[in-house]
């Protein structure tokens, strides 16, 4: 079960790493194939800060995540990856609600699957 959990985990971190990557420094070229279906092209230029502002918001969730390994208390470790992954889970499903169904599966899912074994790992 642990090794589940520290995998999930370490998937989720770095499924951010890229969003952060793609928000922040590849919106009009990676960011395009992406979100091609959702947003009109012609969006990509003049949006580009706030997708930069949500790359970051990513970042700091792949930080909390990070640091959750670098905690020597085991329960203060498990809660802070809880946190951070439920944060995870609570914009995948708020995106899901609002933007696409896909998000759910793509950032939701991974999130509540990584809590669940972090979870039973207590």
């Amino acid at each position: 079960m642990v090794t589940i959990s520290i995998v999930l985990t370490v998937f989720v971190a770095i499924e951010h790493c890229y969003i952060l990557w793609m928000e922040m420094f590849a919106w009009e070229t990676a960011g395009k194939r992406v979100f091609s279906t959702s947003l009109p092209q012609e969006l990509f230029k003049p949006t580009k800060g706030l997708a930069a502002n949500q790359g970051l918001y990513n970042g700091f969730l792949v930080a909390g995540l990070v640091w959750s390994f670098f905690i020597d208390d085991a329960e203060w470790a498990i809660n802070i990856r809880l946190f951070f992954l439920g944060c995870v889970a609570v914009a995948g499903i708020f995106g899901a609600l609002t933007a696409s169904k896909k998000i759910f599966f793509m950032q939701a899912m991974p999130a509540l699957l990584a809590m669940l074994f972090v979870w039973l790992t207590k």
